[in-house]
């Protein structure tokens, strides 16, 4: 049923309003998505600062539990990513000293059946991550950290600047050193 033309009443309110989103109102499956993608990314970042998925899930879920915790703390100088990126790289850096302080013995055989449809392919890509890791591990903590998180998760060096508490410049230039390092390391391996 229609009104007559005259009748019409505009509508005054934007479809999406100004207000800040209402967390309470939102439905389970809303929330639950918008955790997983958040986590998706935070335990990317930490699978390239640790060398075990494991521990980089463990920190990665620190992280979201910190953040839980100390969503009071935050001063809105920043944005949440940033914030969340930084709690993350705290909770590597403190999983990596754990892993130092009890280091543990390797398992001598993974015999776990392979998910990929082929293993020589997922077995170059094993041996090429590992390169990578290892000498991502031989460069200076900071180079490497800012190389990963600029060349691996695509972040600016404002939101590196941001997440790692040093000058735009300074990042530019650990990336340079970073890069030029690795290129050296890895075609000595070549």
């Amino acid at each position: 049923m229609q009104l007559p033309r005259g009748r019409r009443r505009p509508i005054l309110q934007s479809s999406r309003s100004e207000r800040p989103l209402v967390y309470a109102r939102l439905s389970d499956p809303i929330l639950v998505k918008r955790a997983k993608d958040g986590d998706a990314r935070l335990e990317k970042l930490a699978g390239h600062l640790l060398r075990d998925p494991e521990d980089a899930r463990d920190a990665a879920q620190e992280a979201l539990a910190k953040l839980c915790v100390k969503i009071k703390q935050f001063r809105g100088q920043s944005q949440v990513a940033t914030w969340l990126h930084r709690l993350t790289i705290n909770a590597c850096r403190d999983a990596a000293n754990r892993q130092r302080a009890g280091a543990c013995e390797p398992l001598l055989e993974d015999r776990r059946a392979a998910t990929d449809a082929d293993p020589a392919r997922e077995a170059d890509r094993s041996e090429l991550r590992s390169e990578l890791n290892r000498c991502l591990a031989e460069i200076a903590p900071e180079q490497a950290r800012v190389v990963v998180l600029k060349d691996a998760l695509g972040l600016s060096f404002e939101e590196i600047s941001e997440a790692a508490g040093m000058p735009v410049g300074t990042a530019k230039c650990y990336a340079h050193r970073g890069r030029n390092r690795l290129r050296d390391k890895l075609s000595d391996v070549a």
